[in-house]
């Protein structure tokens, strides 16, 4: 079309009115134009069809096939083809589509015509389309005076008023194939061959016309004395062969399989994906019946399937295929509903989905790892928000005494190393004070320090409180849970009371400090962790290994740093200084007003021994807050009588007499518990009272069958 006709005058005066169904497009699928026709066809009123676009009257469009499309349309100029369209109410109907490319003062445009083929045979609508689109013109060459009749079509097909045109000697010029109609003349002329044969001419803006011409000679006395023929512009039948021959390439061409069933389960045709990926020859496809294909599928299965799918157009189904061979892999099927000549088709699309299955999986199992994740990140995190809540006894480690200076100088040392950690000494020194010290002096400060109590848990869950288990691994493990070593991983993990630990998980502790690796309780897999590791105690582990109850290779793999924290008696000069600190913290909670301890409170604290150590002195300074008023913090009833210095240092407090003279009775009843000349009956104790104070004592019971 020439860029200077007005682009409003070219459609309403040239396409309104013509008796086919046109619409016009843009680059983006946008309907720009529709003729009355079109919008009759498809129910939509003008309005209504200028806010749509090709998506929402051809379903199957889709961003990607419209480009390639658009392109070959651009490139070709005219491309021809079968299509389904969708009314406004939803009906679906086939129709034959014949694109043309143009351009109109810059703005590039596809105009479409529409032939429904729904109702009627194809080759039906093609000829009938033909005798609307064609025009078909004759002439006749007088050879004995050279001149030539021609009709008003032939002259419109060629676009001319001059008859002269169409002489032989001229015709052939207005040819693409201008050699080949010369030596098909010139045979008709002098042989007296006829021809029927579709050549090409140039139409208007360049565009390529294709014409039919079919010639015969009239012979008289045997001599050719006239030449007829007629020349018939077939360019849409044309341009719809090399269409359809362009579509069936494609669709052989495309990696899914694609059948079409008649009602009865024939297979009346398929693409080259078929054999290809069933393994079956085409000869074996020729009475192919969609029984064969899966015993499954029954007459009746079949049958209710193809009326379903004629009520609803378009049917989604998820199927397992079995090839030739009988092995099988899984599909997802589009079946569409066709009509031709009278009879209804199912057009079935099958896309073999196994790596789509196989991502699918993955993503399903890396969505897994990242929820477990999430959910290890979410334990931490509130595991630190549980630590954040708890008290802590100093922000900082209050010390002025020179004896304590020379334990802060171990930290100090080992701190910025990832060594192996073990901090000795009695209950209430703050061994895990010391613990923290030398996390928050490390590397791995930025990540968590994990504290574990041995001797807090019981010992069926300490392993599973330390290496985590997955669900199922044991009665009550209704989750997946996390454990202590896999929070700490890349910071710190503080062992407390190590000495608790049972000699069966012995081993997979030591695992764990030469491997950096545990096995989750129920798991299949091996974990790898980088933890450093403090363990504290306040037992004597190498008479513990002498005695058996702890493994000498896991007291060596702990004992390579080796921090012995001073009892508090041992660094006296530090006890005004922490007795200030906890009357401050414990004032400020009570809404008491103490500013300072008297120097008579002063001396009566370093006056006594201090069993309990730390955690005594701040328990005395708490319970001094709550009794006694005042700005100064006087002596009272919460000093403790009969603890001071006149004492000689190395009387045993009274739970260590407990603790030896429980040993002494257990030694004598060799080892034995319970019974009539078991220890408790010694004792004049219940059985389970003497359990729970060797528990809170540390003395380890052995139990021996008696002896008979």
């Amino acid at each position: 079309m020439s860029g200077d006709i007005p682009f409003q005058v070219f459609r309403e005066q040239f396409f309104k009115n013509l008796p086919y169904k046109i619409m016009w497009m843009d680059e983006s699928g946008k309907i720009i134009y529709a003729n009355s026709k079109f919008l009759k066809r498809l129910g939509y009123t003008r309005k209504e069809v200028e806010k749509l676009s090709i998506f929402d009257i051809n379903p199957t469009s889709t961003q990607e096939s419209w480009q390639i499309h658009w392109q070959k349309v651009r490139e070709e100029g005219v491309y021809s083809f079968k299509a389904v369209h969708q009314t406004k109410k939803g009906e679906f109907y086939d129709v034959e589509v014949s694109s043309h490319f143009f351009s109109n003062n810059g703005k590039e445009i596809i105009a479409a015509i529409v032939n429904d083929i729904s109702e009627s045979s194809f080759y039906k609508n093609l000829l009938n389309h033909a005798e609307r689109m064609a025009n078909v013109g004759g002439w006749k060459l007088n050879l004995q005076d050279g001149s030539i009749v021609v009709t008003k079509q032939a002259l419109e097909i060629f676009e001319t008023d001059n008859k002269e045109d169409l002489l032989p000697g001229k015709v052939i010029h207005l040819f693409q194939e201008s050699e080949e109609l010369k030596t098909l003349l010139s045979k008709a002329i002098r042989n007296g061959a006829s021809y029927d044969v579709v050549l090409t001419i140039n139409g208007v803006a360049g565009h390529s016309k294709y014409i039919r011409c079919v010639t015969e000679p009239i012979v008289q006395k045997d001599k050719i004395v006239k030449i007829i023929g007629t020349y018939q512009d077939v360019t849409p039948q044309k341009e719809h062969e090399l269409g359809l021959k362009l579509y069936k390439e494609i669709i052989d061409n495309a990696p899914d399989l694609i059948y079409i069933w008649d009602i009865h389960g024939k297979l009346l045709q398929y693409n080259e994906a078929v054999p290809k990926n069933l393994g079956y020859a085409k000869s074996e496809l020729n009475d192919f019946y969609i029984y064969d294909l899966d015993e499954k599928i029954t007459p009746e299965w079949w049958r209710e399937h193809f009326m379903e799918l004629i009520e609803k157009k378009v049917l989604n189904l998820d199927w397992l295929i079995t090839r030739k061979d009988f092995t099988k892999f899984p599909a997802s099927i589009i079946a569409n509903h066709l009509t031709y000549q009278g009879q209804n088709l199912n057009c079935a699309i099958i896309r073999d989905v196994t790596q789509k299955n196989k991502r699918d999986k993955a993503l399903f199992e890396a969505l897994e790892e990242i929820k477990s994740l999430k959910t290890q990140l979410e334990i931490e995190n509130e595991y630190l928000k549980e630590e954040i809540k708890q008290e802590v006894n100093f922000d900082n480690i209050i010390c002025q005494s020179d004896e304590y200076r020379e334990v802060l100088e171990k930290v100090n040392q080992v701190a910025p190393t990832d060594t192996t950690v073990l901090i000795t000494g009695e209950s209430g020194t703050g061994k895990e004070l010391l613990a923290r010290a030398v996390h928050d002096n490390s590397q791995r400060k930025e990540k968590p320090l994990i504290k574990v109590n041995a001797a807090t848990l019981p010992s069926e869950l300490i392993e599973s409180e330390l290496f985590g288990h997955k669900k199922g691994a044991f009665t009550g493990a209704t989750e997946n849970k996390v454990g202590k070593f896999s929070l700490a991983d890349g910071g710190t993990i503080f062992l407390d009371e190590i000495g608790e630990l049972p000699l069966d998980l012995q081993p997979k502790l030591l695992r764990v400090i030469q491997e950096g690796e545990f096995d989750l309780l129920g798991g299949t897999k091996t974990e790898k962790v980088n933890v450093r590791i403090v363990a504290a105690t306040n037992r004597n582990l190498e008479k513990m290994v002498k005695d058996g109850k702890f493994r000498e290779d896991l007291f060596y793999r702990l004992n390579v740093f080796p921090i012995h924290n001073i009892p508090l008696r041992e660094r006296k000069d530090d006890i005004p200084l922490l007795a200030q600190y906890f009357l401050k913290k414990y004032s400020a909670r009570a809404g008491k007003s103490f500013k300072r301890l008297s120097k008579k409170t002063i001396a009566a604290l370093m006056n006594y021994t201090f069993p309990g150590n730390i955690r005594e002195l701040e328990n005395l300074i708490e319970r001094a807050v709550i009794i006694e008023n005042g700005t100064i913090l006087n002596p009272g009833t919460w000093i403790p009588n009969g603890r001071t210095a006149e004492f000689k240092e190395d009387f045993k407090s009274f739970e260590a007499m407990q603790r030896d003279y429980i040993i002494k009775v257990l030694e004598k009843t060799n080892w034995r518990v319970s019974g009539p000349k078991g220890a408790a009956a010694i004792l004049d104790m219940k059985d389970k009272t003497l359990f729970a104070k060797m528990k809170r004592l540390g003395i380890e019971k052995e139990v021996r069958l008696k002896k008979s």
